[in-house]
């Protein structure tokens, strides 16, 4: 079939084609909501771990300082990705009279490590719980990390924090836009699949072409005007 003949059929049966992409739009345009604010807030941490002797420390000595760091900056990101860090994050502020769930804090919560530095990121949809969860976690990071560590002994990790944490809006994902356009535009390949199966069960015989694919003889021809 020619692409002639396929626009003919389409243009015939346009109600059909666009019906699908109109219900489409109006279910989405009336149950249409906003996506909902959030907001993100990181902070980066050194780690770093004293000499284990005094004075002057000797080309091998520092090696291994640096190694240890990056070990334990590897244990330290295991530890935040964990719910137990969560956990953790989360009783602190309960015994501030902060009710946070840790499942809520761990939805937010993002790990990332090079070398011997930390970066600890927190996203949520409301500004004040974002500082209250930052605060939380920084403190908990830095002051019940031993727990974490078993390899130091009991001792906890020295954590140098780089920078305050800044709260940041986050813009709406590109998902979102075009959730609803791709919505209508698969509705329109439908509306299109519809029109052809319908010309396809319809027996009617609409131009002298059609009859002449099925080898009959046309006599006369009456014009639509």
């Amino acid at each position: 079939m020619e692409l002639r003949q396929y626009w003919k059929i389409l243009r015939r049966r346009w109600p059909l084609v666009l019906l699908p992409a109109l219900v489409v739009l109006g279910l989405g345009l009336a149950t249409y909501r906003p996506a909902p604010a959030a907001y993100n807030a990181g902070v980066r941490f050194i780690v770093g771990q004293p000499p284990s002797v005094e004075g002057d420390l000797t080309d091998e000595q520092r090696y291994y300082n640096w190694l240890t760091s990056e070990y334990v900056v590897n244990g330290l990101t295991d530890w935040v990705r964990g719910g137990r860090f969560a956990e953790a994050v989360s009783a602190r502020l309960a015994a501030q009279g902060i009710n946070m769930p840790a499942g809520v804090i761990q939805g937010g919560l993002a790990a990332d490590n090079a070398r011997s530095m930390l970066t600890l990121s927190l996203t949520a949809g409301d500004p004040e719980a974002l500082r209250q969860m930052m605060d939380g976690a920084i403190a908990v990071l830095t002051e019940e990390n031993a727990a974490a560590l078993p390899q130091l002994g009991g001792q906890p990790a020295a954590l140098t924090q780089l920078d305050e944490p800044v709260i940041n809006p986050l813009a709406a994902g590109i998902r979102s836009q075009l959730e609803l356009p791709l919505r209508v535009v698969l509705a329109l390949a439908v509306g299109v699949g519809l029109a052809l199966l319908a010309h396809y069960v319809d027996p009617t015989v609409r131009d002298r072409a059609e009859l002449e694919r099925l080898g009959l003889p046309v006599v006369g021809e009456i014009p639509k005007e």
